[in-house]
């Protein structure tokens, strides 16, 4: 995906596409959420080499939604405060995964996962 605005868009409608054809409905509005962010801060790296974003079925009612960019800096969770005006992205990743969700360091870059889990 380009580093642009739209393709957050392009990664909202990959995850809901996918999920609606696995019948994780159920799953969809969080997961659009979490790619939505975890696109956004790919694209605040200022690295104009690649991203990709991925949708990986991990059980029957888990999804796992990775975006790969080619910058080595990790994210960090902060605690935003209530006047900050962002920031709270990845706080919300993590609300939504109950803290399931990590970085992997590639050759040239990282993968930014989370992993989403419905109803039993």
């Amino acid at each position: 995906m380009p580093y642009r605005p739209e393709s957050a868009s392009a990664a909202r409608r990959l995850v809901r596409d996918k999920l609606a054809e696995w019948e994780l409905d159920d799953l969809i509005d969080d997961a659009q959420l979490i790619a939505s962010e975890l696109v956004g801060n790919a694209s605040k790296t200022g690295c104009l080499l690649r991203m990709t974003v991925e949708v990986t079925r991990i059980t029957a009612t888990a999804v796992r939604i990775s975006v790969t960019d080619g910058s080595r800096v990790l994210p960090v969770l902060i605690d935003a405060g209530l006047k900050a005006e962002g920031g709270r992205g990845l706080a919300l990743v993590h609300q939504l995964t109950r803290g399931q969700w990590g970085t992997t360091l590639e050759p040239l870059g990282k993968t930014v996962h989370a992993d989403l889990r419905g109803a039993s």
